[in-house]
């Protein structure tokens, strides 16, 4: 007879509970990760109704696959590019809220009298939101496109990539037992060195290669590619002392930066979904429902923190950002619940040991009860602001809308800002590069070469000529590389006492690349020869092969360039959408085949008349049509991204249904978005009329709002005159836009 292993009747057992109890939270529509976790209680060593599963060793490893899956994802969902365009609102929120929160966790922990670890853990766990139960809350409350949404998609990004940061931050501190100020800086430093080492290595080379080899990737090679991809970093990761779950996280938001990112993400979809069940399973394996009942005043206690403590940090974070009060409220009680992320942290401390067995079940039971309490928060959002508004005085709303307006105005970028912002770019990014080769030269190739080679003085020789080779172009960048020319002269000209802070720039990266050199020079010979040494050959170097240095360089910096934006290129990337104080913001349709305006002109439509709507863009095939005129005929399966309130889209949405909605958040091709431009010393505008300004000649955009002394001019006429710090509201591409804010 054979016999089958205990793994796979277990894998029966597990998923057979989990198709079952998924079908039935689908029915109650409710999240099915809470379904999971049943599950795993059902079948776990707690509950004897049910067959238990016997190889829980194997189930934790098909478990720690799931994590591996489920942050190769996240990765994959999460860019870079994403976080660069999320906008500083969104970061200020985040920041702000996940620092308090893990300050109140902390706290919460001293005053139950928990140990100190686990009550520096708790701070984690109840620090990050849910992701999946937010989206799901707002497909079915049907608030998606409402404006606080984007808000709270932006904080979800950066909740993400603190969490993936927190993990190795407790991992560090568990192992050492102790919190040491000097020690968590360099780990924190390790980490930002390795993952900008990981992105611009990976950006450099893997579109490259997924391009060259398209013809050969079909699906199925896709799939075993970015897998392989995958595990590679996770190995990489350990190996540099980091978690695995960190290794899976970084391929997925490099291979995120390709042009076949979305493909991957699709592909890995079902094998996510097939693990990340697993791991939610062995969540509810590990959960003791009576020291689940034992714990239950904490669990209550620490529930309460959550709700109040996010909904209370989070508004507060969004106000300091800018955001209306309104928004800032529907944020706040949005993010009021954790999640996935904390059964992470939690699975954590527990592999590593440093924290006791209660606090599991807690996090658990905090999690399940604020993912039922999540829809009811939303809804209240709106009459708790409406209460609030009737109940605060008049003068502190007023100062609240002035400080909004103000904080979300965009200026015309300073030269001073975009000389300051080029020298960083130079310095970090040819730093890393640098320091990369250094550790290379001084842990790889050198005691390579020395073990080869009987005499260590050739060794030396040898490597220092190799890692010379390889770092002269970065060297060249960060000396001789000119900054932002245009700006970079108009501060030169400007003003003399410009020119003193400009030299030190230059003499500060002159400095850094002497000493990198010195550094190699110095693992590899003496002190003495490493100083008679370094200067001299920088200098001959540069000189000599400056021009031929100039050209690899930009080789390089083009094909980086290139790779970073193919993804922009193929499946476009959302702009950070500024949105106005009076709730205007971007919703996405897609007209259906039978709407009774399909054919018809926007100017026989009359949909601003109308409804007060704009139409910024129409998506058709592969063109796109930015601000379209009025004599635009709208067409079948067309895209249009319209601009209105929360108010004006509620009317308007009537209008194009059964037109097809996508969601707000969704990556769309090169959109148009809804920007700000203050009249003043930057530009030519005041004193001039909208028609006569030409901004839609220059930005191919469209002004559709003012702000003039606290009052909002929607759909201004055309012969409106722009006055003295007017602050206008344009729908178009914010490249152009910008270039608008600084024609002085």
């Amino acid at each position: 007879m054979i016999e089958v292993p205990h793994l796979i009747e277990d894998l029966a057992l597990i998923l057979s509970l989990a198709a079952l109890t998924t079908i039935i939270f689908k029915w109650l529509k409710q999240p099915v990760v809470l379904g999971y976790i049943i599950a795993g209680i059902l079948v776990g060593p707690n509950f004897s109704l049910l067959p238990t599963i016997s190889d829980l060793e194997g189930v934790k490893i098909w478990a720690e696959l799931g994590v591996i899956f489920l942050l190769f994802s996240l990765g994959l969902e999460f860019s870079f590019r994403k976080l660069a365009h999320i906008g500083g609102s969104s970061s200020i929120t985040g920041i702000f809220e996940i620092g308090c929160m893990l300050t109140l966790g902390f706290l919460t922990g001293q005053l139950l009298g928990w140990p100190k670890m686990d009550s520096i853990f708790l701070g984690g766990i109840i620090a990050i939101s849910s992701t999946t139960i937010i989206i799901r809350a707002f497909d079915e409350l049907k608030v998606k496109n409402q404006k606080f949404a984007g808000s709270v998609m932006g904080v979800l990004i950066i909740e993400d990539l603190v969490a993936v940061i927190l993990m190795v931050v407790l991992s560090t501190i568990a192992v050492r037992q102790q919190v040491e100020g000097a020690e968590m800086m360099m780990a924190l430093l390790k980490l930002l060195f390795f993952l900008s080492l990981w992105f611009l290595s990976g950006i450099f080379l893997l579109p490259s290669f997924l391009k060259a080899s398209k013809r050969f990737m079909n699906d199925e090679t896709m799939l075993i590619v970015s897998l392989a991809l995958c595990f590679v970093m996770v190995v990489v990761a350990t190996k540099a002392g980091f978690s695995a779950p960190l290794g899976a996280f970084v391929m997925g938001s490099i291979l995120a930066e390709t042009a076949q990112g979305s493909k991957i993400d699709g592909l890995i979809k079902s094998l996510k979904n097939l693990f990340g069940a697993v791991f939610f399973v062995s969540v509810g394996l590990l959960i003791d429902p009576e020291a689940l009942v034992t714990n239950i005043i904490p669990v209550l206690v620490i529930t309460l923190v959550v709700i109040v403590g996010k909904t209370v940090n989070v508004t507060f974070g969004s106000v300091i950002a800018g955001q209306p009060l309104k928004q800032s409220i529907q944020a706040g009680m949005s993010l009021s619940q954790i999640g996935e992320f904390s059964f992470i942290i939690a699975t954590l401390g527990l592999s590593l040991g440093v924290i006791g067995e209660y606090l599991y079940p807690i996090a658990v039971g905090v999690s399940v009860i604020t993912t039922f309490t999540t829809p009811y928060m939303i809804r209240l959002s709106g009459p708790l602001y409406k209460f609030l508004e009737t109940r605060l005085p008049e003068k502190f709303i007023a100062r609240l809308n002035r400080y909004s307006t103000g904080a979300q105005t965009i200026q015309a970028e300073s030269d001073w800002r975009t000389v300051i912002k080029s020298y960083v770019v130079v310095i970090v990014t040819n730093s890393v590069v640098l320091i990369a080769l250094l550790l290379m030269s001084t842990k790889i190739l050198l005691p390579f070469l020395a073990e080869k080679i009987n005499s260590k003085l050739v060794a030396s020789i040898i490597s220092t000529i190799v890692t010379l080779a390889a770092a002269t172009p970065f060297i060249w960048a960060l000396t001789i590389k000119k900054i932002h020319r245009f700006a970079y002269t108009n501060l030169w000209l400007d003003k003399k006492y410009n020119r003193g802070p400009l030299v030190m720039f230059e003499v500060l990266r002159n400095v850094i690349a002497v000493l990198y050199l010195f550094f190699l020079l110095d693992q590899l010979f003496n002190i003495e020869t490493a100083f008679v040494i370094a200067l001299p050959v920088m200098v001959i170097v540069l000189i000599i092969f400056s021009n031929r240095l100039q050209r690899f360089y930009s080789r390089i910096e083009k094909r980086f360039l290139s790779n970073l934006n193919s993804s922009q290129e193929m499946e476009g990337i959302d702009e950070k959408n500024n949105i106005s104080p009076w709730d205007a913001h971007l919703v996405h349709f897609t007209i259906s085949p039978g709407s009774d305006f399909v054919g018809k002109t926007l100017l026989d439509l009359q949909w601003r008349e109308k409804y007060g709507i704009n139409i910024a863009s129409i998506e058709r095939g592969n063109k796109l049509i930015d601000v379209p005129a009025k004599t635009e005929m709208l067409f079948p399966y067309d895209r249009i991204s319209v601009i209105g309130t929360d108010e004006q889209l509620q009317l308007f949405r009537p209008i194009v249904e059964p037109a097809t909605e996508v969601a707000e958040f969704l990556p769309i091709i090169n959109p148009a978005q809804l920007h700000k431009v203050i009249v003043d010393n930057h530009n030519h505008l005041r004193g001039q009329t909208i028609r006569s300004s030409r901004i839609r000649e220059i930005t191919g955009g469209l002004v559709v709002g003012i702000e003039r002394d606290n009052k909002r001019i929607l759909n201004p006429d055309s012969n409106l005159v722009f006055e003295w710090e007017d602050v206008i509201w344009i729908v178009g591409d914010w490249k152009r836009i910008k270039q608008l804010a600084q024609d002085g």
